[in-house]
């Protein structure tokens, strides 16, 4: 098993004579009425590791509590709780000068939502990261250039979704040893493939970063395991931290299972870092988006 250490984190780099915008940019689409916190988490750590914008889309009343919220994050308002297909035209414009989507933090699970994140996804090539209830929207055929950041319940409904055979399924979701799941996970989407005689999903240029106990990051050709964190981590808001960090080392390095690589890392050893300082399980998302900038040192 190849486990994440020091020695496979590769930082973006900044040149000294760099200027406005060529450290990349991401658009981050999320937020509905009832979450308002994720896709603010998720703008931040964006920020936070480095790139030089993170702009939101979001429900008007939404993007109005984030503007409240921080003064770092820009907000681009859409009418309504929720997105519906009638926004898609809006954010599919909006990310030709932006360098990643990160899509699906807070979004919600209305069927108009989902189908808002169907058509965004299939309508934009610029490399993506997909969180949360946007993994639930769509299935494997959606998706190319992508980094995919579920856990196992999101991931089961990514398959189900994807029409994988419910027996391989469970097998491949089940299985205790590490290993054997991840190659069995990435057997599952090249069978789906050579079924349909077409290319599957990593072939598609995908990763799924797994998160639990241990990250488990799967591409076409590698699998890594990463043991940085801790069980205060399953607060609500971390994993809109680690999407966030994924978004924002691929708007500047390009590569998505480098910057799956950085974000488990650097995710998790936020986590563990703050457990120490705060002596217990009370730290908070939030507390975790202040210390990305202590860590992410070069």
């Amino acid at each position: 098993m190849q486990y994440i250490s020091k020695k496979h984190i590769k930082l973006p780099k900044r040149k000294k004579d760099s200027k406005k915008g060529d450290n990349g940019s991401v658009l981050v689409v999320g937020g509905s009425e009832h979450f308002i916190g994720a896709v603010a988490l998720a703008g931040l750590a964006a920020l936070h590791s480095g790139v030089d914008g993170a702009h939101i889309v979001a429900p008007d009343k939404v993007a109005w509590a984030i503007n409240c919220l921080s003064a770092d994050l820009v907000t681009i308002k859409v009418k309504g709780n929720y997105f519906s297909s009638k926004h898609a035209k809006k954010v599919i414009n909006l990310s030709k000068t932006r360098n990643v989507l990160l899509i699906g933090n807070g979004i919600g699970i209305e069927k108009q939502t989902k189908q808002f994140v169907k058509d965004v996804v299939n309508n934009i090539k610029n490399p993506k990261v997909v969180d949360a209830d946007g993994i639930k929207a769509i299935s494997s055929a959606d998706l190319e250039n992508s980094i995919i950041t579920p856990h196992k319940k999101e991931l089961e409904i990514f398959m189900k979704n994807s029409k994988i055979n419910q027996n391989i399924l469970e097998i491949a979701l089940n299985t205790k040893d590490l290993e054997r799941k991840a190659k069995l996970i990435r057997k599952s989407f090249q069978l789906l493939g050579l079924k349909k005689k077409k290319k599957n999903f990593f072939e598609n240029n995908n990763v799924i970063l797994l998160k639990g106990k241990v990250d488990t990051i799967i591409s076409k050709e590698n699998i890594y395991f990463n043991k940085t964190g801790n069980a205060g981590m399953t607060k609500g808001g971390t994993g809109d931290v680690l999407a966030g960090l994924a978004a924002g080392f691929l708007a500047q390095n390009k590569s998505l299972l480098q910057s799956a690589i950085n974000a488990a890392y650097f995710n998790g050893l936020i986590g563990d870092i703050l457990l120490k300082k705060k002596k217990g399980f009370t730290y908070l998302a939030s507390d975790m988006v202040e210390e990305i900038k202590r860590v992410l040192r070069n």
